[in-house]
Order: structure tokens, then sequence, then C-alpha cells
């Protein structure tokens, strides 16, 4: 199943997609009689994602005939939700890409770091290069979504945690970070360095997360790629890891690393793609233009 958050009337609300239909929770609950939390947060917060996710790929599916759906090429898209509890970022997860910044990768235990909620912003919304950087990189990649609360669990089990996956487009002050690594939470905090969604993707969907391809886009051609097999840290030693740093809480986002980073300029079109998903795109503006 794919949810997603679309916006209706200045109102941010959850919806399903099924290829070019999308329908609003809000619709399916007046017309069939359920009662599906709208807003994307709280669906997965109530644990109401494993529901419905299992209610989809029952009857589900054939449901959704009876309710009016929406033309996805006409829906605008949100960021999947606003306030999540944390946001951690992996650091040189792909030693590719720790080469490109002239650095080693760490490979005893991830380089992790975490993100405020004021930096998220959703799918052709602006990324803002601030006035303080004049070097600011973008970094498509896999993004997992916590879908239960989670301490102490093993890699084994971690994927029993997992509602699914997004879409990620992280940014950095790559001049401020270079100048001190203490700088590093500086340099990935400003407001719209974190872009997320459009749709999360249930783990069911997924044969196998490490058989995705990530890549990096900047106007319309490949900046750099590669499959998520190829991470220092894969998916389930992330979340096992930083549960055992502190619990993880449903809508917790691990952002897994990026295959290349780009150094982005006003004016530019950058994405995030990842095998079966849709893409995310963002603008970029710079504030010292």
């Amino acid at each position: 199943m794919r949810v997603a958050t679309v916006k209706q009337n200045n109102v941010e609300t959850a919806a399903i997609v099924v290829g070019e239909n999308v329908y609003l929770l809000e619709k399916i609950n007046e017309v069939l009689g359920k009662d599906w939390n709208t807003d994307l947060f709280e669906l997965i917060q109530s644990g109401q994602i494993t529901s419905l996710t299992d209610w989809f790929d029952g009857k589900g599916k054939n449901e959704l005939e009876k309710v009016e759906s929406l033309e996805n090429k006409r829906v605008t898209y949100g960021p999947l939700y606003h306030h999540p509890r944390k946001i951690w970022g992996i650091g040189l997860n792909y030693t590719e890409h720790a080469s490109d910044l002239s650095e080693k990768a760490p490979n005893t235990e991830p380089a992790s770091f975490m993100k405020p909620d004021t930096a998220i912003i959703g799918p052709h919304d602006v990324i803002n290069i601030p006035i303080q950087s004049e070097r600011t990189t973008a970094e498509a990649e896999l993004g997992i979504i916590i879908g239960k609360t989670c301490k102490d669990v093993s890699e084994e089990d971690a994927i029993n945690y997992v509602a699914g996956y997004t879409t990620i487009i992280d940014m950095t002050a790559e001049d401020i970070l270079q100048r001190n690594p203490r700088y590093l939470t500086r340099s990935k905090s400003f407001d719209t360095f974190f872009s997320f969604g459009p749709e999360l993707v249930t783990k069911n969907e997924i044969e196998d997360v490490h058989d995705l391809e990530v890549s990096t886009v900047i106007n319309g051609e490949l900046h750099r790629k590669n499959v998520v097999s190829n991470m220092t840290f894969r998916p389930w030693e992330l979340v096992s890891f930083h549960s055992k740093v502190m619990t993880l809480l449903p809508g917790d986002i691990i952002s897994t690393g990026t295959p290349g980073a780009v150094v982005i300029r006003k004016g530019d079109v950058v994405a995030c793609e990842i095998d079966g998903f849709k893409p995310l795109v963002n603008e970029v503006n710079d504030l010292k233009a």
C-alpha cells in the first residue's frame, strides 16, 4: 500500500494512492463506514497503519471501487507529516560518497546525527540555500519510517518495527561543515533542509529493501546512484543500533545515507529517485540572490 498526505482546500489530509488514483481517507470513511485517522502521522502513531494495510491487501482494493477518486496528476502533495519526534540522518554510509568528500567512511559504527522538524518541506516545495552558505549540497536518500515503539531490538527483528519507506532529499551547508566537523548539526539544520514524501510505501510492497537503487538527480541528469546493499550499515542494522541509543517511536525517521551529494544553485531542480517509488522533486532558491 502507498499512503500520502495531499492538500485539499488548504488542508493536509491522508490518502491512499493506487496507480493514477488518489483516495482520500476522509472519503473512504464516509462511503465505506470506516474510522481511519485522516492525519498520516496519527495513523502511524495509533498503529492504524497496520490494520489499514491489512484491509487494503484483503478486500480493500475492491471496496475502493465504490469511492470517488482524485486524479494523481491533479493532486498537490505535502510532506508526509510535519512533526516526527526524531529525524536521524546517517553520514557517509556509502564508501563512494565518503571519497567524494576526501573523508574516511565510518566502518565500526554509523556516523549519525539528528535534524529538527523545522527543516521539513514536501514535494515541489522550494529548498532555500541560506545566506550563511556558499556551497550547499542535496542528497537523495532512502527513508525508513518507524511503525512501532522500538527499544533494544535485534537486527533480525528490526523489520517488524518498520511501517515503510519513503524518498528523502537531505541538504548540507557543506562549506560550514568543512570549517569544523563539530558544526555538523548547524550545517544540516537550516529551514527547508529536509524534504520527504510524496509516498510512504509499506514494507510489504518491497520484496527486499537491499535491492533498491537510490539515485541523486539534478536538472534531469543522473548525478550518482547506488544500491542499498552497498551501504556500510544496512537498514536493519541502523534500526537496531539506534534503538539501543534511545527509544524509537512511531513516525520517527531514519534517513539512511546518500550515494552522492550534488552542489545546488538557484534555479536547479533536484530529485530523489528510488526503484518503484514516485520521485521526490524540489526546486532550489538562493536567499543571497
